[in-house]
């Protein structure tokens, strides 16, 4: 869920250069929170690239290199004030970006949100619409569907604990469950050496545990080989957001139960094609977009597994 060149800081130059061809064509800049080191955010960049062929429009992405939601807002009154015709951004912490959004949209840029937030703080800051995964709800469906499997108890490994939607997700797992998050949530961090040992910490001083939740390849990927090491591969309950190459390899060898695929491809190129037609003829669709969530299991795998890290 080839990284880009920063031309700048906090900066990333506009992605495949065909886009650029598009010279008298609209310009649209998605802004992510992702850090640099997400491989998740590939299947976003190869959206809005795809999209901005197709529609032929100009496309950038750019995100805060380290994920810090400071920089981002920066980034977000940077391309405000580069005169865009539209700003596709996510909404990860709505104190932190609301107000650089806002101005954006009083300054006469449109803007959908995309990915985190909810269609509510999207209509607060004035955006046309919101395409993603509700993450509350997600994680309460997660959750419920966990309690059918028999699950009590669990880990909920969150690798960046700093955006009030990862959190969201851990609980609205617990809230499915029917159980207190309490200490079973921790802040993982981003390195994945730290990840795996942070997981066998917590695993060998709650032996108990039922599940594991992660958040995404970030904690999925660690996760697994501090399974593989303890010897619990297989053997415990493991649900995970998002996917990526190792969580569907992890799916088809029976580690990880399920992914939850909100669809980031449709997050980047949706709000693309939208916003393109609404400028060109004035259409727009009259509800938001639920790209999330959907459960992939093992019976599903044929075309995800082809295009995973990819288009899903």
């Amino acid at each position: 869920m080839s990284k880009l060149l920063l031309t700048a800081a906090t900066i990333v130059a506009p992605i495949f250069g065909a886009t650029q061809a598009a010279a008298e064509g609209e310009t649209y800049i998605l802004v992510s929170h992702a850090p640099d080191s997400d491989s998740w955010w590939n299947t976003v960049k190869n959206g809005i690239a795809l999209a901005g062929e197709q529609m032929d429009v100009n496309v950038e992405y750019r995100n805060p290199p380290t994920g810090d939601l400071a920089d981002m807002a920066r980034i977000i009154e940077q391309a405000a004030a580069s005169g865009p015709n539209g700003i596709i951004t996510t909404l990860a912490d709505y104190e932190v970006l609301k107000g650089p959004i806002m101005a954006a949209v009083d300054s006469g840029v449109d803007v959908i949100i995309m990915n985190s937030g909810t269609p509510a703080q999207a209509r607060e800051v004035g955006a046309l619409m919101y395409v993603g995964q509700p993450e509350y709800d997600a994680g309460f469906a997660a959750g419920q569907r966990a309690a059918g499997d028999g699950v009590g108890s669990f880990l909920c490994v969150n690798h960046y604990i700093s955006s009030p939607s990862s959190t969201e997700r851990c609980q609205g797992f617990a809230d499915g469950l029917g159980v207190d998050l309490g200490n079973q949530m921790i802040d993982a961090g981003q390195d994945p050496s730290e990840i795996k040992n942070r997981v066998l910490a917590y695993l060998s001083a709650n032996p108990e545990t039922d599940a594991i939740l992660t958040l995404g390849p970030t904690s999925a990927d660690p996760t697994m080989l501090a399974l593989d090491e303890n010897g619990m591969a297989g053997d415990i309950y493991f649900g995970t957001f998002d996917l990526g190459e190792e969580i569907v390899n992890g799916i088809k060898a029976g580690t990880i139960n399920w992914g939850i695929d909100q669809q980031p491809f449709l997050q980047a190129y949706l709000p693309v094609v939208v916003m393109t037609n609404y400028h060109r003829y004035g259409v727009l669709p009259g509800n938001n977009i639920n790209s999330g969530p959907g459960f992939v299991t093992a019976d599903a795998l044929e075309l995800v597994e082809k295009y995973a890290g990819e288009y899903r």
